[in-house]
């Protein structure tokens, strides 16, 4: 898919950057496969706000997706590309031979009528899942597993890809997205390729309402508000603050660690992203 600049007709046209969805097919999605979500606008159980920012939006089903990638030796031909409202990725259509229908990620390249397998014995194409000790080494993959047979988790969103470095024993080096090198264990499955879509980076939404369609509500900056709302709130004319930047309720929020420092799987990482 390719960007595409608007006619400014309206303001907010002249700051949108849309895409032309030409690789997606012009069909409904499957059914089967489409469930219902409930959503409590960033609330818990209890109807406190525990997530601030998010409500309304427009009603959206969620598409299940295959991240495990369970029927091995079982062919699947690509029937469609679909839109997948709750990612930045496209979905695949797959219909097994056995009469199964499963969504996957949507890798690049992945044309309509394309086949594709999964397990040890499936060639190393695009959109193939494979477990890594069977992929050869240099090769870029997407829906990387972290725990053999819990699913992927890795290099899920559009234009995200891993590459895998070495291969030793029973563990594999890969280079994440983030610019991290991190061991998995060869029995994880992962598929061939890059995840598609990658244009859907440049877009640009334009106008604020296009943000409220996402759930998204607006956010007020700490410094705008009186001291009784905010620890950074209050000051005569203009402030920065006066203070460290910090959250509603105290929380400095710069330069702290978000990681915890005697994590178990702090050992499986080689190198930290790159800043």
């Amino acid at each position: 898919m390719a960007l595409k600049n608007y006619k400014p007709t309206t303001p907010s046209l002249r700051f949108t950057v849309g895409q032309t969805h030409g690789d997606i097919t012009d069909s409904k999605p499957c059914k089967r496969l489409l469930t219902a979500r409930k959503r409590a606008s960033g609330r818990d159980n209890t109807g406190q706000v525990s997530v601030r920012h998010r409500g309304g939006g427009v009603k959206r089903h969620l598409r299940e997706v295959d991240f495990r990638r369970d029927k091995v030796g079982i062919p699947a031909r690509v029937a469609a590309v679909h839109y997948d409202p709750g990612r930045s990725a496209n979905l695949a259509l797959l219909n097994y031979i056995d009469g199964e229908k499963r969504y996957i990620i949507a890798p690049e390249g992945l044309a309509v009528g394309a086949l594709v397998m999964s397990g040890p014995d499936a060639e190393p194409n695009t959109g193939n899942a494979l477990p890594i000790e069977k992929i050869p080494l240099g090769l870029f993959l997407h829906c990387v597993e972290m725990v053999p047979g819990r699913g992927a988790k890795i290099a899920r969103g559009a234009g995200n890809s891993c590459q895998l470095m070495a291969r030793e024993g029973g563990t594999a080096t890969l280079r994440l997205p983030s610019g991290e090198v991190r061991i998995i264990p060869t029995r994880c499955m992962a598929t061939i390729g890059r995840v598609g879509n990658a244009e859907w980076s440049g877009t640009k939404f334009g106008k604020a309402g296009r943000k409220r369609w996402l759930g998204i509500r607006p956010t007020v900056r700490g410094v705008a508000m009186n001291p009784v709302d905010h620890p950074m709130g209050g000051g005569e004319g203009r402030t920065s603050g006066g203070s460290h930047p910090r959250s509603p309720w105290g929380k400095l929020a710069k330069g702290g660690k978000t990681r915890k420092p005697r994590k178990t799987t702090s050992k499986f990482i080689v190198k930290r992203r790159s800043k």
